[in-house]
């Protein structure tokens, strides 16, 4: 039974979606490792392989996350600045029962076998018209109900014009900006090519142009992804550990950051791509290096709070205040392992984005690896972290020792699966294993057959990793079960609450521009227009066309 709030129930509508499509697609992510490890040669023929990489990448990658991005946001706001209005809670239910339309009607098409066109929907690969309708009913509606927290963020500023706004409404604004505009690229390429071209009304469709609006839209996504998770380390997890927010204007900073570069350097996922300038790739892979700083600076500041809570709690020594992090509470543990990962995930991007680099591991297993430890490691045990206060909080139940050692168990599991696959993803890469591709020794040839062989670059770790994840996957199921429907109901003491940390030093107000929406979101439109102007323009009048193809 959820807690006595309007508001609460709307948040728990987001997360329990999301955690019925972690259900769906981390099934299916078992399924690609046993398939692709060899273990099962080829799936029943109702249950194809490619229908099983697309449900798996749409449930993950856009339904699980979006899904619990709202549900944290919601929850936050709530908390940071009080009772959405009647009319924002109605725009935020009306934003997600589209989204539940738009995803019924996708993901119907796909286990129809109408839609196994992989996450990215790559033309000239042709889905039921269903499948598209559905994805930009799907598209609609996380705006609609992105835009209503935004009205609640700036309801808020309104009414409390002397005041600093509140640091996570604020990151909840730069991380809607961000979506909104990120997904003009997919809505554009969804609305005006993919429905006309499924339904008939065309005949071709321009390759070109539909792989850049969705690369558009596509590298943001990322960082759609990130920025809750860095509002996570940002604003609460200096709470957990007993410290205080390192600086709240660089936290601002680096989201104002992400939001100007993150979005015109679709062309790095592209370098490959013919009809493409090099010149113009050159710009874009530019502006991609310079996401490193505000991921630098949200390094710096996690590490610092981190510091400074240790030396609070005694710690003397350079490195003293490491011995003093609560490892043993699994709302910080499964967040600071990610980070970890993010290390590497980190180079990994730098390497992708280079371009001789990326030559050796395009299209390849390597990019399936730094896909999986950047999202599904960094963002997902961030959202793991959230989870077992969230829904507690939430619902209004306890989160006991025992849940805790549980979920510690669960975030082990998973740490060690995702190791275990991506490390051995990445090699294999280097050796050329292609991605996208069910089991295959390509006619028992000796270099695909040295990929069930080597010590390290061996598909039969895939398997293994998945299975240790979906181990995790299925203990994370249950413990959401529990924590939000079978936990005993909290009293006033046992009440688990939403962790917002203080600032280190409060009374350093922000400054006034760093306020200034407006500004930032017009050099980042600038910047979009230098970026892609040119290239589209080019890509409308001399890119081919192609007709549709069903490979399955």
């Amino acid at each position: 039974m959820l807690a006595k709030s309007k508001d609460n129930r709307l948040a728990f509508a987001f997360i329990a979606t999301a955690f019925l499509f972690f259900f769906i697609g981390t099934i299916c992510g078992l399924l690609q490792g046993l398939v692709r490890g060899g273990v099962i040669k080829q799936l029943p023929y109702w249950l194809d392989y490619y229908k099983v990489l697309t449900t798996h990448g749409v449930s993950l990658a856009l339904l699980f996350t979006t899904n619990f991005i709202y549900g944290f946001f919601f929850a936050g706001v709530h908390k940071t600045m009080g009772n959405l209005s009647a009319k924002v809670r109605a725009a935020g239910w009306g934003g997600f029962w589209l989204m539940i339309i738009g995803t019924i009607m996708a993901v119907v098409t796909v286990l129809a076998g109408d839609a196994s066109v992989l996450y990215t929907f790559y033309a000239p690969l042709k889905a039921s018209p269903f499948f598209y309708i559905g994805l930009a009913l799907w598209v609609i509606g996380s705006w609609v109900s992105g835009i209503a927290m935004m009205a609640h963020y700036f309801q808020w500023k309104k009414q409390h014009p002397q005041e600093t706004t509140p640091l996570f409404g604020y990151m909840v604004v730069g991380t809607n900006l961000l979506w909104i505009t990120a997904c003009l690229g997919v809505a554009a390429t969804v609305v005006l090519q993919m429905i006309p071209w499924s339904l008939g009304m065309t005949d071709k469709i321009n390759i070109l142009l539909s792989r850049t609006l969705f690369w558009y839209f596509g590298h943001p996504l990322v960082y759609f992804w990130l920025l809750p998770a860095y509002a996570y380390w940002y604003v609460s997890i200096p709470k957990l550990i007993g410290g205080k927010i390192f600086s709240d204007s660089l936290a601002r900073l680096s989201f104002i950051l992400f939001l100007i570069f993150s979005i015109p350097v679709g062309f790095h996922h592209q370098l490959m791509e013919p009809g493409i300038g090099e010149g113009w790739k050159f710009i874009q892979v530019s502006l991609t290096l310079m996401v490193v700083i505000p991921s630098l600076m949200t390094a710096f500041s996690m590490f610092a709070s981190f510091e400074s809570a240790g030396r609070r709690k005694g710690a003397t020594g350079l490195f003293g205040w490491w011995k003093k992090l609560p490892y043993g509470d699994v709302r910080f543990l499964s967040p600071f392992l990610g980070m970890l990962f993010f290390i590497p995930a980190g180079i990994g991007g730098i390497i992708n984005t280079s371009y001789q680099l990326d030559e050796i591991v395009h299209n390849t297993l390597w990019v399936v690896g730094h896909f999986h430890i950047t999202v599904g490691a960094a963002v997902v045990m961030s959202f793991f972290g959230i989870t077992y206060w969230l829904v507690p909080h939430l619902t209004g139940r306890t989160f006991s020792k025992s849940m805790n050692r549980l979920g510690i168990l669960q975030v082990v599991l998973w740490a060690v699966g995702m190791f275990i696959m991506s490390t051995a993803m990445h090699v294999l890469g280097l050796y050329g294993a292609p991605r996208r591709t069910a089991y295959s020794t390509y006619g028992n040839d000796p270099v695909a057959l040295d990929w069930f062989h080597g010590l390290v670059a061996n598909q039969l770790y895939l398997p293994i990793g998945a299975f240790l994840l979906f181990l995790s996957s299925m203990l994370m199921v249950y413990l959401f079960i529990h924590l939000a429907f079978l936990a005993p109901k909290a009293t006033a003491d046992e009440r688990v609450d939403f962790p917002i940390s203080e600032a280190e030093h409060p009374e350093e107000k922000p400054p006034v521009i760093l306020d200034k929406w407006k500004l930032w979101v017009g050099i980042c439109v600038v910047l979009i227009l230098l970026a892609y102007s040119v290239p589209v323009m080019d890509m409308l009048h001399h890119s081919p066309a192609s007709p549709g193809y069903r490979t399955w």
